[in-house]
């Protein structure tokens, strides 16, 4: 991932804003549809937006990132737009994304509220080539791809939560898919 440091950065979908507490940018704004969320951050360089209309003028931040919540968009065009739109030409955008074939393998997008409730989130499915597709639209180059694999890093996860078997079984599969874009 791009170093944030010394740059204009925007954090897209920055929920609780823990990413722009530890970031080292010149200037750092983060964005977020949920205002629960910004609350809780208690950061005052954040704003309630969608992402299809950021609230910030043309060309301004070097680096954007938009992790995990394009899949919340029933159409991804609209949000690289404006991924695309904010960032300066030469600039990067880094997105990360639920991958297709977790969803495939049943995987789902969840969390748990304050009192532990387990609550899924709508999304929708896309592939790497729809991301790619949606950001050159959108006026975006493919630098960079990856697939962050289920692998050893992540099977305390499983065994904490009693899963082990299931680890076993999603070992190597895709679960985020990640994307460095440039601006033209």
């Amino acid at each position: 991932m791009p170093s944030p440091q010394g740059r204009r950065l925007l954090d897209v979908g920055c929920g609780t804003g823990l990413r722009l507490k530890q970031c080292n940018a010149a200037l750092a704004f983060g964005v977020d549809a949920s205002p629960e969320m910004l609350a809780a951050s208690k950061l005052s360089n954040v704003v309630v937006a969608d992402i299809r209309a950021l609230p910030f003028p043309d060309d301004f931040f070097d680096l954007v990132w938009c992790r995990l919540m394009l899949s919340y968009l029933p159409d991804l065009k609209p949000g690289y737009a404006e991924l695309a739109r904010v960032c300066r030409p030469r600039g990067q955008v880094m997105v990360s994304d639920f991958h297709a074939d977790a969803t495939r393998a049943g995987h789902r997008q969840t969390f748990r509220d304050a009192q532990g409730q387990l609550h899924e989130i709508t999304h929708y499915i896309y592939d790497a080539s729809s991301h790619a597709q949606a950001a050159i639209l959108g006026g975006l180059t493919l630098v960079a791809r990856h697939d962050g694999l289920i692998g050893p890093q992540i099977q305390p996860v499983y065994e904490r939560l009693g899963h082990s078997d299931m680890y076993v079984r999603d070992c190597g599969l895709a679960i985020v898919a990640l994307f460095l874009f440039e601006k033209k």
